[in-house]
């Protein structure tokens, strides 16, 4: 088996670090500027990290633009990656000048949220709106800055598609929920399986 140390190289022709730590929900994370302009930019570094209260967050590796627009605003809404967007989700990506819609270059709808000045995609089968609760910037061990900045929201408001609703149960399969993996690799939800958590009965 391969070992390495991450401070010392991989000697491999990409870091696999991504790809093994995956795959990863992506948070397509729009914003407002404190001057209106909306934001959208997708996230692979974001995940719920808690049910009661429903709290996610996402890590901008650098003072992008999402993350400053939510720091100073206070709010930002999780719109769902789903496959059939996954053209608009990468076009939004696209490292446009501080100002530039992401929404109009993605050919994407602004749709008004509810409890947060942010817009939503209208195109999206889910939305999760949220005010922000905590900004970190996490050290690495040598105690300097490791230059992101981690942005925590609880979740406020949820807006879901009726067409993904089966028996009242959010389908993922049928929302297609969108995943990074590592290099250039992408994941889609196209089946699930269950399973029932153990019930200890003793020795």
């Amino acid at each position: 088996m391969m070992f390495f140390e991450p401070s010392k190289g991989h000697g491999l022709p990409h870091d696999p670090f991504k790809a093994i730590v995956s795959p990863r929900p992506i948070g397509w994370i729009s914003t407002l500027s404190k001057d209106g302009t909306a934001n959208l930019a997708p996230y692979s570094f974001f995940n719920a990290i808690s049910s009661n209260p429903h709290l996610v967050f996402f890590s901008s590796e650098g003072a992008k633009d999402s993350a400053t627009h939510a720091e100073e605003t206070g709010e930002f809404v999780v719109n769902l990656a789903s496959h059939d967007l996954a053209e608009q989700l990468n076009a939004s990506s696209v490292d446009a000048p501080r100002g530039v819609s992401e929404f109009a270059f993605a050919g994407l709808t602004e749709a008004p949220s509810t409890l947060v000045a942010p817009p939503r995609v209208a195109e999206c089968h889910a939305a999760l709106e949220c005010k922000v609760t905590e900004v970190r910037r996490p050290l690495g061990l040598d105690g300097a800055w490791a230059g992101v900045i981690v942005v925590t929201g609880e979740v406020v408001g949820v807006h879901i598609s009726d067409a993904v609703l089966k028996d009242g149960m959010f389908d993922a399969v049928a929302a297609g929920n969108l995943a990074r993996l590592g290099y250039r690799d992408y994941s889609a939800v196209t089946e699930v399986f269950q399973m029932t958590r153990p019930q200890w009965k003793g020795d």
